[in-house]
């Protein structure tokens, strides 16, 4: 996400509305821990500036000041690029292994390649995954319609990894692999928008990096990690979107004498914020969503109600006294547009392959079993044969309630209770083992400390949303709402834990929050009293030092976690005895 924003040392965005003095009895509170809100410009209200390390840092590593006011400029998109990097290292080591269609790719591989070589998908003979593995080019491709239960955008780009580099478990986790890494690149430039500081987005995408479950997600051709990118997507460009509509408030505002910037109700209210493309961007992800798997319709929902709110904010803090009929006059209206109309086209786009081809299932229901519709008259026929197919469709996922193996509850997701063993063999005569067996296994779970840690973590993420009104608390905590929270209606549904990395990146920005309070804001911004280190605390600079160790030992303890966990992550076969040890709960067997 590209910054317009000034790189100076003007303070934090602390939420919306800030800014006011604190009163007396806020200030008896403080024995108790409350912190009053700092006193910030309306300026930097509205447009926050991003921090900088402060000088001593470049003064100890002995880099003259020019050379690091140039690596600060670049490490905006330096420091991600580098995490990007190493995070697509280790999704595409040995993409390939294990050599065999592990789970639900054995629906998705294939439904991918019919539709990329036919344009709809076909009804696959069973059993065919072993010929598909020994020689691809001499599986036909079926031409009878197979019945699918999911949209077909997550299909498409399985299937263009496919197209390139063939039938080959490298070529359907191709670009599944691709959209894993370039998510973590998102993740870091949309922290470094959000807490307004290169470091902390740079430890929300190293933390997605080796969070196991993304891993493991970004390495396998399922629909959830590609849903979990659009969703990313969508809410960066949400936040980019807030940032340019505060912009152009702030510049719309008068100036006084002494060039301060000043509320201004009438500017509040009436001011038209124009063209907004990054919302339109936000629409389109969320329909590609959507589209890949219906989940992505409540994040539609859920994102749509929080871009408003984020208006109100803006209106309120500009001066606005009733923003919510101000934002219900000039942006309500814009905003739905800009995303369920666009959502819903981007939808109905996606099915063109199963519209042209005319051979797709139930595509000519509405010329056949539904010819004597009351609506046959208004609606193209292909139109109501695709959303007859869409009520099939709904009462089959409404009824899945046949028993799993791998089922859980959503209750248990965030404590990893049941995580889903997507391929495993078991091997004889292993000389590495002192029992004679050894074990490869692909486990779809996540980075145990990690989320552990993110259990505390959304704690005080609520906390701070609901006490100190932090809109960036407020927007991460959404973003999770919107991933876990739909799973809890469908309980006696058939679910499983890897639905939950749609809401891995707000997991990881949720613990970046926290970690961020830990290590306390650098010296001499005005964030220091927003966490509650004013700059004449005499114990500041212990204090940031001794919480900058505690976020090192942390961080490098999840990563340790990974790389615990690596073998079962990449089925890689080691001894029976070192697979037992993996298994820290009884439930992850």
């Amino acid at each position: 996400m590209t910054s317009t924003a000034p790189e100076t040392q003007r303070g934090h965005d602390a939420g919306d509305p800030l800014g006011e003095q604190p009163t007396s009895w806020q200030r008896r509170l403080r024995r108790f821990g409350h912190v009053p809100r700092p006193e910030t410009s309306l300026r930097d209200r509205l447009d926050p500036p991003y921090t900088r390390p402060g000088r001593q840092v470049w003064s100890v590593l002995a880099i003259p000041p020019h050379v690091a006011d140039r690596l600060v400029r670049w490490s905006g998109w330096g420091g991600p690029l580098l995490v990007t990097l190493v995070a697509g290292l280790l999704r595409f080591w040995k993409l390939d292994q294990p050599h065999a269609v592990i789970f639900d790719e054995t629906y998705y591989a294939k439904d991918a390649w019919a539709l990329v070589n036919q344009g709809y998908e076909g009804s696959w003979p069973k059993d065919v995954d072993k010929q598909i593995l020994n020689d691809p080019s001499s599986v036909p491709i079926p031409t009878d319609p197979g019945y699918v239960v999911h949209p077909p955008v997550g299909k498409w780009i399985i299937g263009f990894g496919e197209q390139l580099f063939g039938f080959t478990p490298f070529g359907w986790r191709f670009m599944v692999a691709v959209l894993g890494t370039i998510s973590v690149l998102l993740l870091c430039r949309i922290g470094r928008r959000l807490f307004r500081s290169t470091f902390l987005g740079c430890l929300a995408g190293l933390l997605l990096a080796v969070d196991g479950l993304h891993f493991v997600m970004s390495r396998t051709a399922l629909l959830d990690l590609i849903v979990m990118f659009f969703v990313l997507a969508a809410f960066g460009c949400l936040v980019v979107d807030r940032d340019h509509a505060r912009r152009r408030l702030a510049a719309a505002l008068p100036v006084d004498e002494e060039g301060v910037l000043r509320p201004n109700a009438r500017v509040a209210e009436t001011l038209r914020l124009g063209w907004r493309p990054w919302r339109l961007a936000a629409g389109v992800m969320l329909g590609l969503a959507f589209a890949t798997k219906w989940n992505g319709l409540y994040v539609l929902a859920a994102f749509g109600l929080m871009t408003v709110l984020w208006d109100v904010g803006a209106r309120r803090t500009a001066g606005a006294v009733h923003p919510y009929q101000a934002v219900l006059r000039r942006d309500l209206i814009p905003a739905f547009v800009s995303t369920v109309p666009v959502a819903i086209v981007t939808y109905i786009v996606s099915w063109t392959g199963w519209i042209v081809t005319d051979k797709g299932y139930y595509r000519n229901w509405a010329v056949t079993e539904g010819k004597d519709s009351s609506w046959s008259w208004l609606f193209p026929d292909w139109l109501r044969s695709l959303w007859h197919y869409e009520n099939q469709v709904y009462d089959f996922h409404v009824g899945l309630t046949s028993g799993h193996t791998y089922e859980s509850n959503p209750w248990s997701w965030l404590v990893l209770g049941r995580p889903v063993s997507y391929f495993y063999e078991e091997q004889t005569g292993c000389t590495q083992s002192s029992t004679g067996k050894c074990a490869a296994e692909v486990l779809a779970i996540g980075t145990p400390l990690l989320w552990w840690l993110a259990c505390f973590a959304l704690a005080y993420v609520v906390w701070r949303w609901f006490f100190r009104r932090d809109w960036r608390a407020g927007a991460i905590a959404c973003g999770v709402v919107a991933g876990w929270l739909p799973w809890f209606f469908y309980q006696e549904r058939t679910i499983f834990l890897f639905y939950a990395v749609v809401f891995v990146p707000f997991l990881c920005l949720a613990v970046t929050m926290l970690l961020g309070a830990i290590a306390g804001p650098a010296a001499g911004t005005g964030a220091r009293a927003e966490l509650g280190l004013t700059t004449d605390d005499p114990t500041g600079e212990r204090r940031r030092t001794l919480g900058a160790i505690a976020v090192g030992v942390l961080v490098l303890l999840i990563i340790w976690n990974f790389i615990y966990f690596w073998p079962i992550y990449t089925g890689t076969s080691i001894p029976d005895t070192s697979w037992r040890d993996r298994m820290w709960l009884d439930t992850w067997v």
